[in-house]
């Protein structure tokens, strides 16, 4: 009885050691977010705000706006920042700022976007890890890494999971390299939007609803995105059902089951690459009215996206896809299972026997372009496995589709690497 009565005053005070253990804890992490927002404020430039290893609840977004600061962690699942329950703000993490590395650090649940950066020059993202860990869900935040209207950006070795939108996304921006990244478990993996002079590589998208989309947009202040590399990536298996809200506009509509979708843009180059197993198509290449249809407006109406940046007419925008050469690639199994929420997929599907071709090309063509006939886009492949094609001849109503894949079997010049100037902040980087 004593040896019993022994161990049981052992085990209250283990437990009260416990509790206030415990109680330490969270008062050292709330005081932990505080202590962090008011370094950013008071940060200096060349200044190295570190974060302790640890998972630290933070209720309100973390803003910097001071130029030459990094922020580094002691890896993305080391030294996490949980914004589960945000209580102020929508963005996780906020950077208006030069000169900026974020690196080895862990974002969780926000509110909104995980890492937002606005209107930086040269600005690393490395081994970044963003993601909502409760899965796919349209209450998850739009994007995970998120940097807009940058100049000479670097996102390497990084992961994003469960955003609404894009798990990496680069917009607006010029001289952009993206490599050695992973995206799953997003609607869209990566998102390439009215940027110039882009390499994006050895990166990995998966469980997407859509792999990778390089586009250009109307109604942005930055028009003319362009001279875009893609190579050496994975985009497999991207079939993740649309969560996508409609409140987040068209990109609601985004097929499942895309590997990579070219859009609107021009001077892109796609090769050696392993595309494979995506169930809608595993490439498509399309004019502006052919992605952002008119079902899709109509119902996402109400979105506040779609006001502002769909509906008006933009004279600056050029809607065509031109200039585009997909070479090299390992391409197969694409189209086995289209989505048939779509009903543009869905009857075409229908029309085939229930399955689309690997690459699909609506065929559109700007009729002012200087250089004539069929393939006056100068829409090029070549040495693409046993991929197999269809130009569906959107503008001709279906009516003159093109199944030989060797009417487009042509060449243009390799676009240039990417080479992002060395200072402080950027190493200088390039690839083949």
């Amino acid at each position: 009885m004593a040896f019993g009565k022994t161990w049981c005053t052992v085990g209250l005070i283990c437990v009260a050691i416990a509790c206030v253990l415990c109680s330490c804890n969270q008062a050292e992490h709330q005081n932990f977010a505080k202590t962090l927002q008011e370094k950013l404020i008071a940060a200096k430039s060349g200044d190295v705000i570190d974060v302790p290893e640890g998972k630290f609840h933070v209720p309100r977004t973390l803003s910097l706006t001071v130029d030459g600061v990094t922020l580094r962690g002691k890896g993305a699942d080391k030294s996490v920042l949980s914004f589960a329950g945000q209580t102020s703000g929508a963005e996780g993490v906020l950077v208006k700022a030069n000169d900026f590395t974020i690196e080895d650090l862990g974002i969780e649940d926000t509110a909104g976007d995980a890492l937002t950066i606005q209107g930086g020059n040269n600005i690393i993202v490395r081994r970044v890890r963003t993601e909502w860990t409760r899965g796919p869900d349209g209450n998850n935040g739009p994007y995970g890494i998120y940097p807009v209207e940058c100049k000479n950006l670097l996102v390497e070795d990084s992961i994003a999971r469960g955003a609404a939108d894009a798990g990496i996304y680069v917009g607006q921006s010029e001289n952009v390299v993206l490599r050695r990244n992973r995206s799953e478990f997003n609607v869209d993996g990566f998102e390439i939007e009215n940027t110039e002079n882009v390499d994006a590589y050895e990166n990995v998208a998966t469980h997407n609803t859509g792999g990778m989309g390089v586009f250009n947009l109307p109604n942005l202040p930055r028009q003319g995105g362009k001279h875009v590399r893609v190579f050496n990536n994975q985009l497999v298996d991207n079939n993740t059902p649309n969560f996508a809200p409609k409140s987040l506009g068209p990109i609601a509509y985004l097929p499942t089951g895309t590997g990579l979708y070219i859009m609107a843009i021009r001077d892109v180059e796609v090769f050696r690459n392993r595309i494979q197993n995506n169930n809608t198509v595993n490439a498509y290449i399309i004019n502006y009215k052919t992605g952002v249809d008119e079902e899709s407006l109509r119902a996402t109406a109400d979105s506040p996206i779609t006001q502002k940046i769909f509906v008006p007419e933009d004279k600056r925008f050029d809607p065509f896809a031109q200039l585009i050469y997909i070479h090299d690639n390992d391409v197969g199994r694409g189209g086995q299972s289209p989505d048939q929420r779509i009903k543009g997929i869905k009857d075409m599907a229908a029309g085939l026997g229930g399955k689309l071709p690997d690459f699909l090309y609506d065929g559109v063509i700007n009729p002012q372009w200087r250089r004539k006939g069929a393939n006056s886009g100068q829409v090029c492949f070549q040495s693409n496995g046993g991929a197999t094609f269809l130009n569906f001849d959107a503008t001709g109503g279906m009516k003159h589709p093109v199944r030989n894949i060797k009417a487009y079997d042509c060449e243009l010049p390799p676009l240039a690497a990417v080479n992002l100037p060395s200072s402080k902040n950027t190493a200088r980087v390039g690839a083949p």
